[in-house]
């Protein structure tokens, strides 16, 4: 499966949306972003089951940011989905309102690449772009996704 320059932001909380689109704006990071509103959601985008399965509309991501409380299915259930499948992983980063050391190590076990306590800043995208060799498009206009 090829990856591409997407970024998946799940996330259920419309202020948190807000701020994260902010935050990548304000970093000039245009990637094309596509947002679910829940677990399921994002494991159904991910795996590219319908509505999803048109990769040319929704495109597998290079980067999940990834909310902890979700409706349906949790941001753990998509970790523990994510690591028990063979598909390609992107970098995930998990971006939660808890900094309670437990859910940060849970999501380390489960697969997360980085752990960060919300609202997002640029200083984390600079991390991720040099701890994970992601390379932020800061010249394409970006679309909104479902």
């Amino acid at each position: 499966m090829s990856q591409t320059n997407t970024i998946l932001i799940v996330e259920d909380n419309q202020d948190d949306i807000f701020l994260m689109r902010r935050a990548l704006k304000s970093s000039r990071i245009r990637n094309p972003i596509q947002i679910v509103e829940d677990g399921q959601k994002a494991i159904d985008y991910l795996q590219g089951a319908s509505p999803y399965s048109d990769r040319i509309l929704f495109p597998f991501p290079m980067v999940v940011f990834l909310d902890l409380q979700l409706p349906h299915k949790t941001g753990f259930d998509v970790l523990e989905w994510l690591k028990s499948g063979s598909l390609h992983k992107p970098v995930v980063v998990v971006l939660s309102s808890s900094n309670s050391p437990y859910d940060m190590e849970r999501c380390a076990e489960l697969g997360a690449c980085h752990y960060a306590v919300k609202p997002p800043d640029s200083q984390l995208f600079e991390l991720i772009s040099e701890t994970f060799s992601v390379h932020w498009d800061h010249s394409a206009p970006s679309s909104v996704g479902t």
